[in-house]
């Protein structure tokens, strides 16, 4: 729980021990002998006995209750609910790079991630349009955007492993099946200066008219998959600040042993890392979620996850209207109790 006006909390606690100062000042100074005087004169008279101490105290507390309840609504709570949610596209930038051979993922990473993204794929509402860009030292999208299951897992079928990670020409060649206006020229796709000719050539990518707070573009997603670092192509990192631009979010799923593993390669061996500071900053600079998988179950698990938080998202609502109806409903209570025993309201 959070509050919008957090501030006026310390109202509480200061109406806490002005009561506590009320209740011990009222106990010293009503003695036991007028009480007893009155006790006796009400028992003479015929009238009702004394109150018990649960109906003396009750009334009271329901009151204070009460206020405390109205004062913590000033400060205007919230709760982080989680709501349904649905995604028209879904792109699945997929890592073909050799290094998804390695079989620290069992069969290896390129057939856990298979077998993972079809499940991930079965599992989404029939109207989700989902799209398979496949990245290596290049990228493409090899299915676009369709409501079709059986295009897309025959898609996934045919992946072939190449060389090279570029997870940031994926990732824009993602942004333009989603965004199909998205202006880029892939020639000089590297967002660091390109020389030709003793000139520079910087990336030329056409900004959008008007930027969307991260995260808040609701109609499509971006589910990444890797198992290293980008070797070549734009730098990611810059890619991501281009989605957050337009409220897109990247989920990230990081796929390997975070020891690595050798990998051989054209007479070429080599230890392959997952650069897992990466995915991260990519998913928390769109408001995204980063998954780790180190084996099959976990990658499964991890596009489960995914699926559950495209479905369902979590939003900060404001309850501040329940503080006051519950303290609402508690003053009336006392009021009835008071009113009942004591034909007066405390």
């Amino acid at each position: 729980m959070g509050f919008i006006w957090p501030e006026f909390l310390w109202m509480v606690p200061i109406a806490v021990l002005l009561s506590i100062g009320v209740m011990l000042w009222h106990r010293r100074n009503i003695g036991k002998s007028k009480l007893s005087k009155y006790v006796g004169l009400v028992s003479q008279q015929g009238l009702t006995a004394r109150p018990s101490w649960l109906q003396r105290h009750v009334p009271p507390c329901l009151f204070f209750m009460a206020f405390i309840l109205l004062l913590v609504g000033i400060a205007r709570p919230t709760t982080e609910l989680s709501l349904p949610a649905r995604y028209d596209t879904v792109i699945l930038a997929v890592d073909v790079s050799g290094s998804m051979k390695a079989t620290d993922v069992a069969p290896d990473r390129i057939g856990a991630a298979k077998a993972a993204i079809r499940k991930f794929v079965e599992q989404q509402a029939a109207t989700t349009r989902i799209g398979v860009v496949a990245f290596a030292s290049t990228a493409a999208l090899v299915q676009a955007p369709t409501a079709n299951r059986t295009e897309v897992l025959t898609a996934i079928d045919r992946l072939q492993l190449q060389g090279g990670t570029a997870i940031g020409s994926g990732l824009l060649i993602s942004l333009k099946a989603i965004f199909p206006a998205f202006e880029l020229d892939l020639g000089t796709a590297d967002f660091e200066p390109k020389k030709d000719n003793g000139a520079n050539e910087p990336l030329r990518i056409k900004p959008p008219t008007t930027t969307a707070p991260p995260g808040s573009y609701r109609s499509a997603a971006i589910v990444l998959l890797t198992d290293g670092q980008a070797t070549t192509g734009p730098d990611p990192i810059k890619v991501a600040h281009v989605a957050a631009d337009r409220g897109l979010r990247i989920f990230t799923v990081g796929i390997g042993t975070r020891e690595g593993q050798i990998v051989s390669e054209s007479g070429w061996s080599m230890r392959v890392f997952l650069d897992e500071d990466t995915l991260q900053r990519i998913a928390h600079i769109t408001h995204g979620e980063y998954f780790y998988a180190g084996n099959e179950a976990e990658l499964t698990k991890a596009y489960s996850k995914v699926t559950a938080t495209i479905f369902f998202e979590k939003k900060e609502l404001e309850v501040t209207a329940l503080f006051v109806a519950a303290a609402a409903i508690l003053a009336v209570i006392a009021a009835l109790l008071s009113m009942l025993r004591f034909n007066r309201i405390f």
